[in-house]
């Protein structure tokens, strides 16, 4: 059940990050309004409260292994929202950002076990 609460609530701070951050974007770089501006505000504040949720007790930790999901995610959302293609380095970069993001969390995890 922690596996599963880890991965789920790494997936929910990466869509309020990238979301937030996104809104912004199309506030500032696409004209979009200021309420965009504001949304992002509250999504990128929702981000804060669910990475704080983790298991781990450790914020270094929780926040480096949410970077390789950042990565990730962000590549991810480039593709089905502003229909982004992503090289085959990319790919490789998502691979290498998730096996460490991978070891940070799930190491310690199977250490405490032993």
């Amino acid at each position: 059940m922690t596996t599963l609460r880890i991965i789920l609530l790494f997936a929910l701070a990466a869509l309020a990050e990238i979301g937030g951050a996104w809104l912004i974007w199309q506030s500032v770089r696409e004209n979009r309004g200021w309420w965009f501006a504001l949304l992002g505000v509250v999504a990128l504040g929702a981000y804060g409260f669910v990475a704080a949720l983790q298991p781990d007790p450790h914020f270094g930790r929780v926040l480096a292994a949410y970077g390789g999901v950042f990565v990730a995610g962000s590549l991810a959302w480039g593709v089905v929202v502003d229909g982004f293609t992503p090289t085959l380095w990319d790919y490789v970069g998502t691979v290498v950002a998730l096996a460490g993001a991978a070891i940070i969390v799930f190491a310690p995890l199977f250490a405490q076990t032993k």
